[in-house]
C-alpha cells in the first residue's frame, strides 16, 4: 500500500524560502501523479502542483513562479521548494498521489482540489508570518 509522510513545514517569516518534502513507500517505478495540495484554517482545500511520472507539472496561478515542484526517484521522494513566501501561504500542506496525469488532468485535479488522487499524506504546517 501507498503510504506518504510530509515533512519540512515551519515558521518563517514572509519573503523567506521553505522545502518540503513528500516521502512515498509502497511502490516503485510506477507511473504515478504526486503533488501538493493545501488547506488554510477555515478555508477549502486548494491544488498546489503536480508533477506526472515524467517530470511535467503544472502549477496554480497563486504560486506559479514561487514554487517549484521536484524529485529524487532514487529516494522515492517529492518535493515542494516554495520561495518568496507570503501570510497566503500559511496552511497544512498536504502531499498527494494518483493515476498518471497529463496536461488536461493536472489541471481537472487541481481545479477540483484534488479529487482523483488515491493516497494521501497527513500534512506538515507552514505558518508565515509578517
Amino acid at each position: 500500500q501507498v503510504q506518504l509522510v510530509e515533512s519540512g513545514g515551519d515558521s518563517v517569516q514572509a519573503g523567506g524560502s521553505l522545502r518540503l518534502a513528500c516521502r512515498g513507500s509502497g511502490y516503485s517505478g510506477s507511473n504515478l501523479c504526486m503533488g501538493w495540495f493545501r488547506q488554510a484554517p477555515g478555508k477549502e482545500r486548494e491544488g498546489v502542483g503536480l508533477m506526472d511520472s515524467d517530470g511535467s507539472t503544472t502549477y496554480a496561478d497563486s504560486v506559479k513562479g514561487r514554487f517549484t515542484i521536484s524529485q529524487d526517484n532514487a529516494i522515492n521522494t517529492l518535493y515542494l521548494d516554495m520561495n518568496n513566501v507570503t501570510t497566503e501561504d500559511t496552511a497544512m500542506y498536504y502531499c498527494a498521489a494518483g493515476p498518471s496525469c497529463n496536461s488536461r488532468r493536472r489541471w481537472a485535479v487541481l481545479k477540483r482540489r484534488g479529487t482523483g488522487m488515491d493516497y494521501w499524506g497527513k500534512g506538515t504546517l507552514v505558518a508565515i508570518s509578517s
